[in-house]
Order: C-alpha cells, then sequence, then structure tokens
C-alpha cells in the first residue's frame, strides 16, 4: 500500500490578481478524504480560461470586483488551490467508498455537484468552491472521479476533462445531430478544437471560425470547412444558413451569428473572449424561433460520454505545450498569447 505524505507540493491562488497572486509552496496539507470522497495524486492537470478568469475576478459583475468572483457568483474563499482539469489515480477512499477503487487511473468531472457526502443544491467547479488539481494531492466525491482505461499518457488525458465536456455538453443541449451545419467560433482553443471533433464525431457538417495561422490546422481535425475570425459571416454564408452556433467569443461581432441561424436554429455559449457584452434585436431571436442555451452545469450523461469517446479513441488529444506546476505564472501567460491551439497542461 502506497504510503500518503502528510504535505504535498502545490500553488495557492491568495487574491485577485495577476499571476504574482500564484504562490508555490512545498509544505501544503495533504487533504483527508471525507464520506463518499476519494483521495487522488494528481499526475497532471490542465490550465483553463477559468482559472484564469477566476484569478482575475473576471466573472464578478459587482462594482467592487470580489463579492461575486467565484464561478458560481459568490466570494472566492482564498488561499485557493485551482485547477479544474485532472489526471490522478485514487489512492486513498472515505467511508462509504469501495477500497476496490484504490489503484484506478480516473479524470475527474469538472462540475462539482456533490461535496463532503451532501448533494449541492447550486453546482461548484472544481478548483473554484472547492480545492482543485494545482497540487499532488486532492479530494473529489467518488461520483465525479470517472475510471479511464485508455492507453493515452496522463498529460494527454489531462487536456480532456474541462474543455471536452463543455464541448460536448454544448452539442448535447442544442442537439447536433448529422443533419446539422454547426458553425463553431474561437474553434483552436481548448474548447472550440473539442467541439470541431466532437461535432464531427456526430456526423454533423463544421464550419471552424479561427485566425488564418490556424486554419491548416482546424482541418485535421476534422473541420469540413474553416474560416478566418476576420471574415464577414454574412457575406461568406448568407443570412438563414446555419444550423447551429457553438460560440466561445461573443464581442462585437455578436449579432451576426444569429444573422446566419436557420429560422429555428440554436445558440449554444459557453464563453466570452471577445467581451460578455453583447446587443441583441430581440427580433431577431423570436421572429426567428431562436433557441439560445447557455451551457454550464453538465447533463447528467455527458461525462459518462466523453468517456466512452476517449475510451474508443472517437476523439483524441491536442496538447499544445507541457510545463511543470512550479512554472505555472508561465503556463498562464503562454495561454493568455492565444498563440497555441489546445491545451496547455502541467505536468505532476
Amino acid at each position: 500500500m502506497m504510503t500518503i505524505p502528510k504535505n504535498m507540493q502545490g500553488v495557492t491562488l491568495t487574491g485577485h490578481g495577476g499571476t504574482e497572486v500564484l504562490k508555490y509552496s512545498a509544505n501544503l496539507i495533504v487533504p483527508k478524504p471525507q464520506k463518499n470522497d476519494v483521495l487522488i495524486r494528481v499526475l497532471a492537470a490542465g490550465v483553463n480560461n477559468t482559472d484564469i478568469n477566476t484569478r482575475t475576478a473576471w466573472y464578478s459583475k459587482s462594482d467592487n470586483g470580489v463579492t461575486d468572483a467565484s464561478w458560481s457568483g459568490n466570494a472566492l474563499q482564498f488561499p485557493r488551490i485551482q485547477g479544474a482539469d485532472v489526471c490522478g489515480v485514487i489512492v486513498a477512499v472515505g467511508e462509504g467508498v469501495s477500497a476496490t477503487r484504490i489503484g484506478e487511473r480516473v479524470i475527474i468531472e469538472p462540475c462539482i455537484q456533490e461535496a463532503h457526502g451532501v448533494k449541492l443544491d447550486t453546482p461548484w467547479y472544481f478548483g473554484s468552491e472547492c480545492d482543485g488539481g494545482f497540487a499532488q494531492y486532492t479530494v473529489v466525491a467518488s461520483r465525479h472521479a470517472y475510471h479511464i482505461k485508455s492507453g493515452l499518457s496522463d498529460v494527454e488525458l489531462a487536456s480532456f476533462p474541462c474543455s471536452y465536456s463543455t464541448a460536448e455538453n454544448m452539442l448535447t443541449r442544442a442537439n447536433v445531430t448529422s443533419k446539422d451545419k454547426v458553425l463553431i467560433t474561437g474553434a483552436s482553443g481548448g474548447v472550440g478544437s473539442a467541439a470541431v471533433q466532437l461535432a464531427k464525431a456526430s456526423g454533423a457538417y463544421v464550419i471552424a471560425v479561427t485566425s488564418t495561422e490556424k486554419m491548416p490546422l482546424l482541418l485535421t481535425l476534422g473541420a469540413d470547412e474553416v474560416i478566418s475570425r476576420n471574415d464577414d459571416l454574412i457575406d461568406t454564408f448568407g443570412k438563414n444558413s446555419i444550423d447551429v452556433v457553438v460560440d466561445l467569443v461573443a464581442g462585437p461581432k455578436w449579432p451576426k451569428l444569429l444573422n446566419v441561424l436557420k429560422p429555428q436554429g440554436r445558440y449554444a455559449v459557453s464563453g466570452a473572449i471577445a467581451g460578455p457584452i453583447v446587443e441583441l434585436d430581440i427580433r431577431t431571436l423570436y421572429l426567428k424561433d431562436l433557441s439560445f442555451f447557455g451551457c454550464t452545469v453538465l447533463g447528467e450523461q455527458v461525462f459518462k460520454n466523453l468517456v466512452r469517446k476517449i475510451e474508443s479513441n472517437q476523439i483524441k488529444p491536442l496538447v499544445a505545450e507541457i510545463f511543470s506546476l512550479a512554472d505555472i505564472g508561465k503556463a498562464q501567460d503562454c495561454f493568455l498569447e492565444k498563440k497555441h491551439v489546445g491545451k496547455i497542461v502541467l505536468k505532476l
């Protein structure tokens, strides 16, 4: 049986701000699994927009920028270990969990609906309302630790949970089928590149919107068409031409996403990297009978379906860069440069 140490290496978020508020330590206390929990030795952890958005209080809508800066709209509790993307091995279990789970390689479902043995009324996000994976050990409810049988590396598996489950959730909510023409904005990012693969796996016709230099790689991921984010959507496709828009960008060009949607089209969103405030002509919404889907909380079968697709090699990992845990500041700076395609992962 593995000996579990009392202390571990990890990175704590000590406040809102730049990367200077991320503090690396070799003396953090190893958490203990409570009822229905498992203790996981983290092998790799991915970097996500949500980590940076939480650090900078981007989620806050209040004047002071802190009272509602967590993922769920409450004040963030410091210090906090972030990290929503985790691949690791179960090394101990709490009350109510079979010891046969010890030794399983797992990935963590980042949308948390149970903690401390209690079902949550409002879901948490791993690394926001509770400590996450930017440390050598982490705890999570057993139901959120999914055993995965795959020949992929730990780093590759850590690239999946957050981005791919978000993308799978968007496609599920929008009911994407093989009959649909799907437009995906921000297609070169973690969620966008995942959405391209998953939409293509469903048989849909996929149009990816990205920068010019990233177009070739999106084609290799399965996109049927790739257009520049500088292209005019109306000039390129015409009005009423797209069945589903999967949007991660929003921003000033947002109204055209609705104009290209067909009557009864579906719009799914889980990001706003070009800006969260948009202008909506409400007549477009109701005269075209559009359906809007804000996508955050994962549907009941979404993560289970994602694991199945990983194990059956229907989708592939896309790792752009690998950093050490101590270099988390450099990793997040690299993420913000937006020159990469796919995921940036920390190897522990």
